[in-house]
């Protein structure tokens, strides 16, 4: 198995996690660090995948590089979003979704 194999790998395993959590956790703040999981595994699957040959291509490196700064970001106004829906309601879990 080779290392670029066990990024991936391990970016997939990382990715599923984050799934999971968006999908099952109430708890604002823990649904953004789950969301920044999957980023992570995201991140990992591309570096893994990138190696060919045990030379690695600088393109998915530079996405890879984007997207860390795109996801500090997005989770700045993430929590940003999270402090004010807190400071209105005093919960930081979303309301229920009541069809009918």
């Amino acid at each position: 198995m080779t290392g670029g194999l066990l990024f991936a790998l391990t970016g997939v395993v990382l990715f599923a996690m984050g799934v999971a959590g968006v999908l099952l956790i109430g708890h604002l703040l823990r649904r953004i660090l789950a969301f920044n999981l999957m980023g992570s595994g995201a991140f990992l699957v591309l570096v893994g995948l990138a190696q060919r040959n045990d030379v690695t291509d600088p393109v998915p490196q530079a996405m890879v590089l984007t997207g860390i700064v795109v996801a500090v970001a997005a989770t700045a106004l993430a929590l940003a979003l999270a402090r004010k829906l807190h400071a209105l309601t005093g919960r930081l879990e979303l309301p229920e979704d009541r069809d009918g």
